[in-house]
């Protein structure tokens, strides 16, 4: 039966790639590429001759309907992104939903390497629990509106950066955290020049200005959670307390006004947390 394969690739070293994945590449009829070109240096470096095609955000929804004829005619295909697991922070998703919609169940993954795993394997910060982000946006005002709904989350932050945008995401973490939340910057995962990094927003950014290349790469960047792990039921149990116990006088905008004033905390987290409190009863 034909079949759609989500392959995983290395993120650096092309050393880490399982046996599975490469038979698998041999043995399909086209590999869909975010970018053909840096395929080709994988597929050439093991001898893989199959056929390449482009798949990127810019034709995704018109491979659409190929990638499903094919799969009707009995061909079986492949999907890498240009390092690590296709659809993370990558196109993809359009295409493998489309699939599922259209009745094709055989749509099967490889897994291999994910950068923000490698990343977090080496961090040091919380394992337990973890948000992914990926890219956070362009521009500041909206970066920080991001980071501000994520700064009391407890547990452990993940993004993906670019090298000509790490300073302006970094100012933007030291605006918006305080000053002792740690960080840790995992830099050319795999790769030769791979680097981690810890400390603090400043301290981060004091050791990249010490030598313009440390800004080369690409970035897994993690902060830590808000709260350590084994305070977070504590502090739970007394942020629930303070909002019922406002709540049973006051209207409830009042009360997670003045929670959020006590707390710190944002409102969002705190206004959602309050309609589950009385959904509770």
């Amino acid at each position: 039966m034909s079949t759609f394969y989500i392959v995983s690739t290395p993120i650096g070293n092309l050393k880490d790639i399982t046996l599975r994945a490469l038979e698998c590449l041999k043995s399909v009829t086209m590999i869909f590429a975010e970018d053909t070109r840096h395929a080709k240096i994988l597929l050439d470096h093991y001898g893989i001759l199959t056929p390449l095609m482009s798949l990127h955000s810019h034709n995704e929804h018109a491979r659409c309907e190929m990638i499903a004829e094919k799969l009707r005619s009995g061909e079986s295909l492949a999907q890498i992104s240009d390092a690590g697991t296709p659809l993370i922070s990558d196109p993809g998703a359009v295409l493998v939903r489309r699939l599922r919609e259209a009745g094709f169940s055989n749509i099967h993954t490889l897994p291999g390497p994910c950068a923000l795993i490698a990343g977090l394997s080496v961090s040091g910060l919380s394992t337990e629990r973890f948000y992914f982000h990926g890219f956070l946006p362009a521009k500041s005002t909206a970066r920080e509106a991001v980071l501000k709904s994520l700064r009391d989350h407890p547990c452990t932050l993940i993004f993906y950066e670019a090298p000509h945008r790490l300073h302006d995401v970094l100012l933007s973490i030291q605006k918006v955290f305080e000053p002792t939340r740690q960080l840790v910057l995992a830099k050319e995962l795999t790769k030769i020049h791979e680097g981690v990094l810890g400390g603090t927003c400043a301290e981060v950014l004091a050791w990249l200005s010490e030598d313009e290349r440390r800004y080369r790469g690409e970035f897994v960047l993690m902060i830590e959670g808000c709260l350590d792990t084994q305070d977070t039921e504590h502090v739970t149990l007394k942020i629930d307390l303070l909002l019922k116990t406002l709540q049973e006088s006051l209207p409830q905008k009042t009360a997670v006004q003045i929670a959020e004033k006590l707390t710190g905390y944002g409102r969002n987290l705190l206004y959602q947390r309050a309609l589950e409190l009385k959904k509770e009863g």
